[in-house]
């Protein structure tokens, strides 16, 4: 069992029981899935490049990469309904609990200039979304080998009602939040 998993088990739920007030620990809120998320805009006219950004969520995942095809036409931005524009990897169970403990322990703080990460990230239902500007932060990813940096966008869904609970539910896990809380929506 991965570490996050227990901690989330053992110390986070009844902290998140006692502060919520909840009548059953099955209430307090928890991580559904992570979903990782690279979107590019070249991938039509550069195949090799979407290959090589599937092949590294596949690397700092530990599970494979599926494309991502447009769902409509945008003429402003050149794109036809069917066209692969990314690739996206969805975590769940121990692989998104070994992932998380590595963004939190180990990518985040290998930002440069690291002070937090926003809070201002929620969705007014608890879900936070992150972007990370280069997949260098990853240690899996070999620096030497990389051609072009990208972006990947993560999403943590949770079981959170608001964001306030899904704020406690992540600085919790440690999370490392710059210091103001968001503020509580009824």
């Amino acid at each position: 069992m991965p570490l996050l998993n227990e901690k989330y088990k053992k110390e986070i739920v009844p902290e998140l029981v006692k502060k919520f007030a909840y009548k059953s620990v099955m209430q307090a809120p928890r991580i559904e899935k992570v979903v990782l998320n690279v979107g590019m805009g070249e991938a039509a006219t550069n195949p090799k490049g979407l290959e090589v950004a599937i092949d590294e969520l596949g690397l700092i995942t530990g599970q494979r990469a599926v494309k991502t095809i447009a769902r409509k036409s945008i003429a402003g931005f050149k794109l036809r309904e069917g066209m692969v524009i990314g690739c996206k990897v969805t975590l769940r169970g121990q692989k998104m609990y070994e992932f998380l403990d590595r963004l939190i322990n180990v990518a985040l703080p290998r930002v440069r200039d690291f002070r937090g990460v926003e809070n201002t990230g929620f969705d007014k239902r608890g879900n936070y979304n992150l972007s990370v500007k280069e997949q260098i932060i990853f240690p899996e990813i070999d620096v030497d080998k990389v051609d072009s940096y990208h972006g990947i966008n993560i999403t943590i869904v949770t079981t959170a009602e608001n964001d306030e609970q899904g704020y406690e539910l992540l600085a919790n896990m440690g999370m490392p939040f710059k210091k103001k809380k968001p503020k509580e929506n009824g």
